[in-house]
């Protein structure tokens, strides 16, 4: 079998599309569609298609150690070269599953997970489907989240729709009045008093809506250092933090670290590192309790698998970070069926938004917080024909 030809497509996600010359075509998507880097994947998909023509899809190992070693820029591991590895890599392995017929799962290994736990995601957006609400990014949402009792009203949602853990950012959304709004969320060297103290009270509301069961995480997008970190650690500990994610940037794994050392609530991060090469020391230094690789930047199937499996070394859990598509979604639910050290399933409010669920063949959505496994062959979902028209699109051959 080889590769004829790989359509970019750039819409609602960036997606390619890998055709061969028995017929068969596989979907993959490059998590970098929001933030300000889609035209960059775009264009890194469009170089790096150059390089897979004439190769088998079936040789994932030898197309990912291609892009990564002979393409220059892939050994650095940035963002958007390896983003442009995982789209093409997961349309591969989803080329794998329709040759044999059988889901992306059964090729990695088979299941472990069978009923995969599952969170609602990014609530300080609220959750729903919006419809008058505020814009973030390309997304449509319910309305972004600002007193405590809409961080109450929005846990109450979530519980109403089944789940029974939530993830929010206490501190992303401004209160006007507050220093929130002239430093744009970010907080350096100390937590101004007031902005604490609300991000502490949204927590609160959240616990106080879900009870004593109901399981919560805070998301932090790196808007902290060190210090403001072990702040807000320390405050809202007292709540029973499922665990923490990227409290401040990962660039530098000792300061995770310090910030362990100091609050008693678990760690994650693992959007922003690529590759086993990003996650080792926090692996080696056991600095994180949960590690979030995202199958569509770290390198797709044939690396994120090897970085679950090194974490199993450590035991440390896995929770696949999701923002994309519904062929991000389809994807990780197949590695997620897989690892023995699975813990729960990332599904952000985004992607139940019909400007997302519209854009593929299937919808999948997890019933009572819990989430089945695609069984169609492949990863089990593909763009639809009208998404293909509307979107901008390059062919390479």
């Amino acid at each position: 079998m080889k590769i004829t030809s790989v359509e970019v497509f750039k819409g609602y996600a960036i997606v390619v599309k890998v055709n061969t010359d028995e017929g068969i075509s596989g979907f993959g998507e490059s998590g970098l569609a929001y933030g300000n880097s889609a035209e960059a994947a775009f264009g890194q998909c469009i170089d790096y298609a150059k390089l897979v023509i004439g190769m088998d899809p079936m040789n994932t190992e030898e197309i990912w150690n291609h892009l990564h070693r002979h393409t220059f820029w892939g050994m650095g591991t940035g963002a958007v070269e390896v983003g442009a590895m995982s789209a093409i890599d997961i349309a591969c392995w989803d080329i794998k599953g329709k040759k044999f017929g059988v889901p992306v799962y059964q090729l990695l290994g088979g299941k472990t997970n069978d009923n995969l736990r599952t969170y609602a995601s990014q609530i300080q957006f609220g959750w729903g489907v919006g419809n008058a609400g505020e814009i973030a990014g390309s997304v449509n949402l319910p309305g972004i989240m600002r007193t405590p009792e809409d961080y109450y009203n929005a846990a109450k949602s979530c519980i109403e729709a089944g789940f029974d853990a939530v993830k929010v950012d206490p501190v992303f959304n401004p209160m006007e009045g507050l220093s929130m709004a002239t430093q744009g969320c970010h907080f350096r060297g100390a937590f101004p008093h007031a902005d604490l103290r609300l991000a502490t009270e949204r927590v609160a509301a959240i616990r106080e809506a879900g009870g004593e069961d109901l399981d919560i995480i805070i998301e932090l997008h790196s808007l902290l250092d060190t210090n403001t970190a072990i702040e807000l650690g320390q405050s809202i500990q007292k709540y029973r933090i499922m665990y923490m994610e990227e409290p401040t940037q990962p660039l530098n794994p000792s300061l995770y670290k310090t910030i362990q050392s100091k609050i008693d609530i678990p760690l994650a991060t693992g959007e922003r590192s690529y590759t086993r090469w990003g996650f080792r020391q926090f692996f080696e230094d056991r600095t994180l309790s949960i590690a979030q690789p995202d199958l569509c930047n770290t390198g797709g199937f044939t690396e994120c698998k090897k970085i679950c499996d090194m974490a199993h070394t450590y035991d440390i859990g896995i929770q696949i970070h999701v923002c994309g598509g519904p062929i991000a979604t389809a994807a990780a639910l197949q590695l997620e069926a897989v690892i023995p050290n699975f813990v729960i399933h990332e599904h952000h409010v985004g992607a139940i938004q019909p400007i997302c669920t519209q854009t593929c063949l299937y919808d999948y959505e997890p019933v009572n917080g819990r989430f089945k496994v695609p069984e169609l062959p492949g990863i089990g979902q593909e763009l639809t024909k009208e998404e293909m028209e509307k979107c901008r699109k390059v062919t390479v051959e």
